[in-house]
């Protein structure tokens, strides 16, 4: 992948196979999906690959990109209620309705590809899933604060998942997926006993959206007939 890329363009997994001591997951990847698309390792992979991948799923179908910018209207109110200042996701918010604005009328695949390797504008979104995802899981604190190791959840969200850069743990997998109403697989290569690991958020649903997760990264995997 091109350093200076935040998100790249699809490549075949078939070409991913580099190192034999995994030779048999890449293999049983192979078999479910055809396509990967790279995101940075810059600490924000999980949230802008989710982010990149939930908009990718909305394009060429108006009614659904209308109720996700309705809901990510609604989700302001989560944030005034946790105690943000309008200030400090107003801009964020702007930056993300106005790419789904513009895939309303431009829905290619390199329109949506060019937002978000643009800083400025992929940062926006994704500061804003981790706003979003900081205020859901302080809202419900009550069954959050269980899964989280640190004495303080308020600090926590202020230090591990809205600052930039932060890597995520599953507890704000969980969150985001019930903040965005969203179901999502994350395919696992850390294991020891040579097969894949598969993580599907919440539990029990069906899920549109698939990450490949490998040494502490995220990149974006495409079924076979998706792409």
């Amino acid at each position: 992948m091109d350093e200076s890329r935040l998100v790249s363009a699809k490549e075949e997994i078939s070409t991913q196979m580099t190192d034999e001591s995994e030779a048999s997951k890449y293999k049983d990847i192979c078999h479910q999906f055809g396509f990967i698309r790279k995101v940075k390792g810059d600490g924000n992979c999980f949230y802008r690959a989710l982010c990149f991948r939930l908009v990718e799923t909305l394009m060429r179908n108006t009614s659904a990109i209308n109720r996700f910018k309705e809901n990510l209207l609604r989700s302001q109110e989560e944030l005034i209620t946790t105690g943000f200042d309008e200030s400090e996701f107003k801009d964020h918010l702007s930056a993300f309705l106005k790419v789904l604005d513009q895939l309303e009328t431009d829905d290619r695949e390199y329109t949506l590809l060019e937002f978000f390797n643009i800083q400025a504008i992929s940062d926006s979104m994704v500061k804003y899933l981790r706003l979003l995802t900081s205020a859901h899981l302080q809202i419900n604190a009550v069954f959050f604060q269980h899964f989280v190791e640190a004495p303080n959840l308020k600090d926590y969200c202020t230090q591990e998942v809205e600052a930039m850069a932060m890597e995520c743990d599953h507890v704000e997998i969980l969150a985001l997926s019930k903040a965005l109403d969203i179901s999502l697989c994350i395919i696992s290569m850390d294991s020891n006993d040579g097969s894949l690991v598969y993580h599907i958020i919440p539990e029990g649903s069906q899920p549109s959206i698939h990450l490949l997760y490998k040494t502490s990264h995220y990149d974006i995997l495409y079924k076979c007939r998706e792409h």
